[in-house]
């Protein structure tokens, strides 16, 4: 069993360091598994995209989603090339797979300027003292949607 997961991990890597050369992102890249199977790949694609958000774990999360036809992976795990930064970590959360292996440390990322120190740091701030500055706005019929869910007989929850 170990050695089926070093297998995984070894793609997720193997992902990582082809991303060096192709220019589509950053250093990473994941995989995710079902039955033993690796079902999707994920490698870093914000600068092929043009998109923040299209990190190897979030890419890898889209495409298993596809493949089982579902929004959570509970049966799956994730394995990447690096720990998570927050927004995947959210992503990941939402998604809801078994477990997560990853083989580079945040501090490892940090020390080549992938720091997101600043951002946990920021998710513990006062909206009114952030960096991008948060204020409340709040808008007469926003709660109707919130109302409109809360009423609705058919909704899924995730």
């Amino acid at each position: 069993m170990k050695e089926e997961k070093y297998q995984f991990m070894s793609e997720a890597v193997r992902l990582s360091l082809e991303n060096i050369h192709t220019g589509e992102g950053g250093p990473f890249g994941a995989v995710i598994v079902k039955n033993g199977q690796i079902i999707a790949k994920g490698n870093n694609q914000v600068l092929k995209t043009k998109d923040p958000t299209a990190h190897a774990e979030i890419v890898a999360i889209r495409e298993a989603c596809k493949v089982l036809g579902t929004f959570q992976l509970e049966d799956c795990e994730l394995y990447t090339s690096c720990e998570p930064c927050p927004m995947c970590l959210g992503a990941i959360y939402w998604a809801r797979p078994a477990k997560v292996y990853y083989a580079n440390t945040r501090q490892e990322a940090a020390s080549i300027g992938f720091d997101d120190a600043f951002i946990y740091q920021e998710i513990n701030t006062p909206f009114e003292q952030r960096k991008i500055p948060m204020e409340y706005l709040p808008h007469q019929e926003a709660i109707i949607a919130f109302q409109q869910w809360t009423e609705k007989s058919d909704k899924t929850l995730y």
